[in-house]
């Protein structure tokens, strides 16, 4: 099953626009940034070379999304990040076991097919009632970044000198689907090294040029 991340540029030309897709979504992130005593979601004029255009940035499917998820509690948690062939019942233990700090991680409570982050800093993803019955929590670009850099190390990337993202999505994937032409890696984390190029390639250009991603 595979998931597209989208960058949303927060230009004045798409948000200010009466014809805004997201216009509700931003919205519930502006109620919930404020009642997090939080700056709302930026919004920044239109420059030469910026549009408001809504583009793919990166495509993966969800078991290698949680298979980075899994190394990143692992990691987090002071355990041996150890590579599997498939998600057992040991990815959901260590939901369970360290629920606490799961709800913390903007790498991991996150839903897999919907919600976003936006270039605000805060530690930890914002939950409302009216959040998680729709996107789901709300999460930073910054806590993203910093969550992707914690786990690096012990799936084989130094985050200071990253390997190249992989190619956009050329066209958006069906949630049956899988992703296509995936990197040949031979290291034993490949898939989750994949996902972590995707995600921060999104990271870094959320903060670049002020655009919020969004799973499909």
């Amino acid at each position: 099953m595979a998931c597209d991340l989208w960058l949303v540029p927060l230009v004045d030309v798409l948000c200010h626009s009466p014809d805004n897709p997201f216009s509700e979504e931003i919205a519930a992130y502006d109620q919930a940034l404020t009642e997090a005593g939080l700056p709302p979601v930026p919004v920044f004029s239109y420059m030469p070379g910026l549009s408001g255009d809504v583009a793919p940035v990166a495509g993966f499917d969800y078991d290698a999304l949680h298979f980075l998820r899994r190394a990143y509690l692992l990691r987090i948690c002071g355990l041996e990040v150890t590579p599997v062939d498939e998600l057992g019942g040991d990815y959901e233990q260590l939901l369970e076991m360290f629920e606490t700090t799961a709800q913390e991680s903007h790498l991991v409570w996150h839903y897999d097919h919907a919600g976003a982050y936006v270039p605000v800093d805060f530690p930890h993803p914002l939950a409302t009632d009216e959040l998680l019955e729709g996107g789901g929590p709300l999460g930073s670009a910054h806590g993203l970044l910093r969550d992707l850099e914690l786990v690096a190390p012990s799936i084989g990337i130094d985050p200071a000198n990253p390997p190249a993202a992989p190619q956009a999505p050329a066209r958006p994937t069906t949630l049956e689907e899988r992703v296509e032409g995936l990197p040949l890696d031979d290291s034993p984390f490949a898939r989750e090294r994949h996902v972590w190029l995707g995600l921060h390639a999104a990271a870094t250009r959320s903060l670049g040029q002020g655009s919020m991603i969004v799973f499909s």
